[in-house]
């Protein structure tokens, strides 16, 4: 099969499987309305998900160095859909949804990084910014869609039946990846305890990758857990209907995250001219400005926040592709799950903690009798401000990994000479 063909294919199952991703985050604030749920408890639900997915991902990550990637992918996806259904169905406050959706997460945990790591063993080095950019962008495309279609049911019918049917999507992946994906057995060199020590754990450039990585995810999903709150608390404040303001808010979020389907495009084609370290950089210093503001901007005229949001969905996820795209080529591929694996772990520690903390500083900055009185939640800059100071870590690893990068060599260098 021709390589492009193959991998707009699984981008296609891949945005099936993101169906599950933000589902939740569409229909917080009615979830939170029906349940008395505090912004700290809504936080944990929606990091239960990204829990879920820090038990398994070593494991399966790892996994794929010795187990045919494609199994894993499928049985994966399934699996994120039949929990997913059973939330929708099941979950009846903070315990039981907890549970469930942590499980959900398990199978995020099998999908996303064994189909990153398809996607660097199909591409060569010249191509692969562009390529995982594309995958990175699938992944944007699908979670913009699981809001936008998880606020249009919610609209239409109600929270269970929106979550209900986006839960279908991780199940139509695996089976376009069951039917059209050929198989990705491992290769016949296996990384021992040894080489992973050296070539992952000793890699500094990699790891200076992977704290970027881990900086651009804490920004990226507290953003993304909370912006459909943002949203509806703007609109309540208009309307005071929390129901409709909860659906519009998703709908208006989902062209938000849209934005960063094409800007992971972009940045990975960038990074392939300028360089990953340097692209990394800019687009980081561009987003923890936006997080610094965006929050106080809620009291504004609807149309300047969506402007203004689209900018900042824009750059919150465009570094993505460019961050994973250096870990490949900074790991031999024969210990690349392993990376992978240790990537995941600190990247999607990160956006488990940050959407608790977001909660957290919203509960401390919102006291209940001021929401009691404007029946919404008013203060939003304090919250947002922590993902921008969470998010200055990656420039930070940037400029360290380009002066060890240079110090190296002028160490050659010298060594030649």
């Amino acid at each position: 099969m021709d390589k492009k063909k193959w991998l707009y294919l699984l981008c296609l199952a891949e945005i099936g499987t993101m169906l599950v991703l933000l589902n939740y985050s569409a229909v917080l604030p009615v979830i939170q309305q029906e349940w008395g749920l505090t912004n700290t408890q809504s936080g944990l639900i929606y990091s239960s998900y990204q829990a879920g997915y820090i038990l398994l991902v070593v494991v399966l990550s790892t996994l794929t160095d010795y187990v045919d990637t494609k199994k894993i992918y499928v049985f994966s996806a399934l699996w994120a859909g039949i929990f997913g259904i059973l939330f929708s169905l099941f979950a009846r406050g903070v315990v039981s949804a907890l549970i469930l959706r942590s499980l959900t997460g398990f199978g995020l945990a099998g999908t996303y990084m064994p189909g990153l790591k398809m996607v660097t063993a199909r591409f060569p080095e010249t191509e692969r910014g562009s390529a995982v950019g594309l995958y990175v962008g699938a992944f944007s495309l699908g979670t913009a869609l699981s809001l936008l279609l998880a606020g249009i049911f919610t609209g239409l019918f109600n929270w269970r039946t929106a979550m209900f049917i986006t839960s279908l999507g991780p199940i139509a992946g695996a089976v376009l990846a069951h039917f059209i994906l050929p198989s990705m057995p491992p290769g016949p060199k296996k990384s021992g305890a040894v080489e992973v020590r050296q070539h992952v754990f000793g890699n500094r450039p990699a790891l200076l990758m992977m704290t970027g990585y881990a900086a651009h995810m804490w920004e990226m999903f507290g953003m993304r857990g909370w912006i459909v709150a943002f949203f509806a608390a703007a609109l309540i404040s208009q309307t005071g209907n929390v129901e409709s303001a909860s659906s519009f808010g998703a709908q208006l979020s989902s062209l938000i995250i849209l934005a960063g389907a094409f800007s992971t495009i972009w940045a990975g084609a960038l990074s392939d001219r300028i360089g990953r370290a340097k692209t990394v950089m800019f687009i980081m210093l561009c987003s923890a400005s936006l997080s610094f503001v965006f929050g106080w901007l809620r009291p504004l005229p609807l149309v300047v926040l969506v402007i203004v949001s689209l900018v900042y969905g824009f750059f919150v996820t465009a570094e993505s592709s460019v961050l994973s795209t250096a870990v490949t080529e900074y790991v031999p591929f024969h210990c690349l799950g392993g990376a992978m694996a240790l990537q995941s772990f600190l990247g999607w520690a990160a956006a488990g903690i940050s959407p608790v903390v977001f909660g957290l500083v919203l509960d401390l900055t919102n006291p209940p009798e001021l929401i009691s009185a404007t029946g919404f939640v008013p203060n939003w800059g304090p919250a947002f401000a922590v993902l921008g100071l969470g998010a200055l870590v990656g420039p930070v690893a940037m400029g360290l990994l380009q002066r060890s990068t240079k110090n190296t060599t002028e160490e050659r260098g010298s060594a030649g000479c």
